[in-house]
């Protein structure tokens, strides 16, 4: 009897299967899911960090237009930072809207798939 450790073994006598999450990860379902997370996330993580650093710019260098009085007390400044706050649960929300539409289903069939195959 072999008391080697399967790493020790030769090649021949290694039982050869992949993991079911490297089958999972190479199949064209989990492409499709990676696909639909990225096209929505990347493009707005881009756009929400350009929105961000367009603040952080205005608000060091065109301080005049920041200290713009729009009413009252409230300027230019205060409205933006505030935007920046509805803009990151606005995207909260519309994240959530999309994962639920179009990545979980295909998550869940992935994973009913992988426990057909158990």
């Amino acid at each position: 009897m072999d008391t080697a450790p399967a790493s020790d073994r030769p090649d021949d006598q290694r039982q050869h299967h992949r993991p079911p999450y490297d089958e999972v990860q190479a199949s064209p379902e989990f492409g499709e899911l990676r696909t639909a997370h990225r096209s929505f996330a990347f493009p707005l993580t881009i756009a929400f960090v350009s929105w961000y650093l367009l603040y952080v710019l205005l608000s060091n260098y065109a301080g005049g237009f920041m200290g713009t009085k729009l009413v009252g007390n409230i300027n230019v400044a205060l409205v933006f930072g505030l935007a920046q706050f509805l803009t990151t649960f606005l995207i909260a929300w519309w994240y959530s809207r999309h994962a639920a539409a179009k990545l979980d289903p295909r998550a869940e069939a992935i994973k009913a798939r992988l426990g057909d195959d158990a």
